[in-house]
């Protein structure tokens, strides 16, 4: 996989990703995103400041857009409530999505070693990121990957929990 920045060139091809991943979450059952969120304006915030990145298969697949994700530093001032093991530098993972065409190839495994290396190049010692606690598919993937509950936080769509990671 190649991951590099997003481009705003990219913006229709992650939106249209977005829709076809939240199509196959409402088929399973899983209501965690919808029109309002995660919106195009979130997208073009992340690409403006430099922190989504796309991956992109190294061959074959007409080199679409296979996993999107944004890691900067920032949050929802819930956040403040969790039991954070780690201190000093850490980055926050956002909008995590592997299209639905790529799934069960292990490519949100790879990335997130992905995102854990390209955060230790930024100099944090930690991840951490939020999850829906009925999404069993992200919540057995960050639980296998090495993240543990740092605290729940309840928001538009319910119950999600606050997870971090030491890299």
């Amino acid at each position: 996989m190649n991951y590099r920045l997003a481009e705003k060139s990219d913006l229709d091809e992650i939106c249209s990703l977005i829709k076809s991943a939240i199509v196959v979450m409402e088929q399973r059952g899983i209501f965690q995103w919808d029109e309002i969120y995660p919106a195009r304006k979130d997208f073009l915030n992340d690409i403006n400041t430099s922190s989504l990145f796309v991956g992109v298969p190294d061959c074959g697949e007409k080199k679409r857009i296979a996993v999107v994700y944004a890691l900067n530093k920032e949050c929802d001032e819930e956040y403040k409530t969790a039991d954070w093991k780690y201190c000093g530098e850490w980055r926050v993972v956002h909008r995590l999505c592997v299209h639905p065409d790529f799934q069960n190839r292990g490519i949100a495994k790879e990335t997130l070693l992905h995102i854990e290396n390209k955060a230790r190049a930024f100099g944090a010692n930690s991840i951490r990121l939020d999850v829906f606690s009925q999404n069993p598919f992200s919540l057995k993937l960050y639980e296998r990957s090495g993240y543990h509950k740092t605290g729940e936080v309840h928001w538009r769509k319910g119950l999600f929990y606050l997870m971090e990671k030491g890299i």
